[in-house]
């Protein structure tokens, strides 16, 4: 059993990608280039300045080995009124259990709150939803999106210093390579595909995105869902807030459901547990 005020690494690896996740503040001084999963890193001396944005939110400190400053930070959240826990045995039990590691080699800067920029074509679909659903689940929660004509996706990300993707160019790194779209590449050039779920969802997103719906029959509904939503809503932005439920719902299928079949029993969602 954890400890008082804090959380096992079996419990927040199942919280992980969910929309019951936490918050994850990271506060090691020497972080090098991996962290636990949507993990945001912040200085913890610098707590009055950034805490007043998590207040209603449920928030866990990630230090080197969960008894250096992270218990005291959590303690200081606390008085808050922010509900906050302690990853148990902090980042160095994560890796030594060999629990999926977020790599940020190709991470874009962030700005000045901390939040990477993003920016791709105007008019998504399939990709172009799916890879912000992926970013903001299991990189980056609080990452911006920016949705241009095609012409000016460069441009923009030159004047913003953000990370352009899904653009078949040669200066763009997050594009499609082959028959694997970017969704692919990001899960792989991620670290994420230590999450089984993603694969699958990966393969998935795949068959929607380059027109190969019968690579598994849920691609077929996935690109019909897509191009409805880009009917439905005229404005990027919302296409994309309405779309991130679809993937919840698809990732938790990948994760939990993919054996269970249709019948008359009434289901009640499960408790995200360890």
């Amino acid at each position: 059993m954890p400890a008082l005020n804090s959380i096992s690494i079996d419990k927040l690896s199942r919280l992980i990608g969910t929309v019951a996740a936490p918050v994850l503040i990271d506060i090691r001084e020497d972080r090098g280039t991996e962290l636990v999963p949507a993990s945001q890193p912040v200085p913890a001396a610098t707590v009055a300045a950034w805490s007043p944005g998590l207040a209603g939110r449920s928030v866990v400190v990630i230090d080197e080995d969960g008894a250096g400053p992270a218990p005291g930070l959590a303690a200081w959240l606390r008085s808050e009124a922010i509900d906050s826990e302690v990853l148990e045995g902090g980042f160095a039990a994560w890796r030594e259990a060999g629990l999926p590691l977020l790599s940020t080699t190709h991470l874009p800067g962030r700005d000045a709150q901390g939040r990477t920029l993003w920016v791709t074509r105007a008019r998504p679909k399939v990709d172009r939803v799916a890879c912000p659903w992926l970013i903001r689940r299991f990189v980056d929660p609080r990452a911006r999106f920016l949705f241009v004509p095609a012409a000016d996706v460069l441009e923009t990300a030159r004047r913003f210093d953000a990370a352009p993707f899904d653009l078949a160019h040669d200066d763009v790194f997050w594009s499609h390579r082959g028959e694997r779209c970017t969704f692919d590449l990001m899960v792989e050039v991620f670290g994420l595909s230590a999450f089984p779920a993603l694969d699958h969802l990966a393969t998935i997103v795949r068959g929607a995105d380059t027109a190969r719906p019968d690579i598994v029959p849920e691609a077929a509904g996935l690109l019909a869902i897509s191009l409805g939503l880009s009917r439905v809503h005229a404005d990027d932005l919302e296409q994309l807030e309405a779309g991130m439920p679809i993937y919840d719902a698809l990732y938790r299928w990948c994760r939990d459901a993919r054996s269970e079949t249709h019948d008359w029993t009434s289901h009640k969602p499960r408790e995200v547990r360890a």
